[in-house]
């Protein structure tokens, strides 16, 4: 009988956030599944719990995708386990996850902090509807092509982004976007947290001005609904629609001068 794969999140700042069911599930596995073991072990060892670590990141995960899931199908239990947050979110444990699930392997999950998620909760910016964009490509066609292609979301976007990035994202941003509302959140869940609501323009002057610091969580206003100008020729043309439909010429420009900036004789005349 095959094993189970543990999805596990860990803090993104504050040990303190790691849960009871966390740990006990990091105590019980046979063997752990890290981004990085050495910032995993710091955790670990807090926690005095000693256990296998193998080393999963970007560069190894196809390897170690097969050797870790092979385990599993003999029936030894792992948790995957990221440097911060929930695993396979802008995460090569995305890889592992879906392994598991093509081969039959159970997937359960012991949930833990998210930063987008932390970072918009605390962002005072619209969250009703919002998207995640992750971090963008530093290569620069795919990254222009990632804008362009959001270039008109009218809901919230989340990026992430680290602090000797963060200046030209800024400027990005602001070349595709124009200059829109922004939080900035910084240092989640440590003792320097810092929430910056602001403008693109301003977030740019700021850190032109000094060093970023810590990674961030960006928080960018979608694209407002823009006011339509409606011409003279617009509201006939609407009035012609009622009058192919029944109105009378008098009721079709008295009802569009209601709902337009036109006043019912300039449109009945045009009508005539």
């Amino acid at each position: 009988m095959s094993g189970i794969l543990y999805v596990v999140g860990t803090p993104i700042g504050n040990l303190s956030d790691l849960s009871p069911r966390a740990v006990e599930t990091l105590e019980a596995v046979d063997f752990i599944a890290a981004e990085d073991t050495r910032v995993t072990l710091k955790l670990l060892n807090h926690f005095e719990i000693k256990k296998e670590l193998v080393s999963y990141f970007e560069h190894n995960k196809r390897e170690r995708g097969e050797i870790i899931t092979n385990r599993i199908l003999a029936g030894e239990n792992c948790a995957i386990v990221t440097d911060a947050g929930m695993p396979a979110i802008s995460d090569p444990g995305e890889d592992l996850v879906r392994m598991c699930h093509e081969l039959g392997i159970k997937v359960e999950s012991v949930p833990g902090p998210v930063a987008f998620a932390t970072a918009l909760a605390i962002s005072g910016m619209e969250a009703g509807r919002f998207t995640f964009e992750g971090f963008l490509s530093v290569n620069k066609k795919s990254r222009r092509e990632h804008l362009e292609d959001i270039k008109n979301e009218k809901r919230t976007m989340l990026f992430y982004e680290a602090p000797h990035k963060l200046l030209n994202t800024l400027k990005d941003f602001y070349n595709t976007f124009g200059d829109r509302n922004i939080a900035l959140a910084r240092e989640l869940t440590k003792l320097h947290e810092e929430v910056i609501r602001t403008t693109l323009s301003e977030a740019i002057a700021k850190y032109e001005a000094e060093n970023p610091k810590g990674e961030f969580v960006l928080i960018l206003e979608g694209k407002k609904e823009e006011d339509v100008e409606i011409t003279l020729d617009d509201a006939v043309e609407m009035a012609k629609k009622l009058v192919e439909g029944g109105l009378s010429i008098n009721a079709a420009a008295k009802e569009i001068s209601a709902s337009t900036p036109f006043k019912k004789g300039d449109i009945y005349k045009a009508l005539l």
